[in-house]
């Protein structure tokens, strides 16, 4: 079964975490407020391979920074420990807003790059295709190591005997999808 990761739908039949995200992200209306710049949610919790900490990663395509961080600060200033910066990221202009509501911290980020050909999601579809193909064991492996401090991408990278920038690296097995 094909999963349709940009209707977060499919969290409300997951596991518990996943379900208490979709309750986090429906009570606040996270992704109705960014409705605009095209959310989508990526990250470890959608593909279940999150640990206790892990965030709510929503991405959003945005065209004008000092507007979408103004907009950010109007939806989402009063909520818990509430944080926006804008950076640089992989050369690009990102504005990322953090925030805690419950019990999950949030981060929303945006680029002026469409969101599904934004890292996040692209990194996020090919994990899921490689958790289909491999199986239960594979997954638990990564869990495994992410819960030893490896980042998602290089866990990846590590299981698969992969070398290099495993960011670059995982995005070429993008054809495979």
């Amino acid at each position: 079964m094909i999963t349709d990761f940009k209707n977060i739908v499919y969290l409300k039949q997951g596991n518990e975490r996943q379900k208490l995200a979709y309750a986090a992200i429906a009570k606040y209306q996270v992704l109705e407020k960014l409705e605009d710049y095209n959310p989508i949610l990526t990250g470890t919790i959608p593909i279940e391979i999150d640990l206790p900490d892990s965030d709510l990663d929503i991405i959003c395509h945005c065209k004008d920074h000092m507007r979408f961080g103004d907009f950010l600060e109007k939806k989402f200033g009063n909520e818990t420990d509430f944080k926006l910066t804008t950076t640089l990221q992989n050369g690009i202009e990102a504005t990322v807003a953090t925030f805690i509501a419950d019990d999950f911290e949030f981060e929303i980020f945006g680029q002026n790059v469409p969101t599904e050909r934004q890292n996040a999601y692209r990194h996020m579809l090919i994990e899921h295709w490689l958790i289909q193909e491999k199986g239960n064991d594979f997954k638990q492996a990564v869990v495994e190591l992410k819960s030893k401090g490896f980042k998602t991408e290089p866990a990846f990278a590590k299981l698969l005997g992969i070398k290099g920038d495993p960011y670059v690296e995982l995005l070429k097995l993008e054809d495979n999808l």
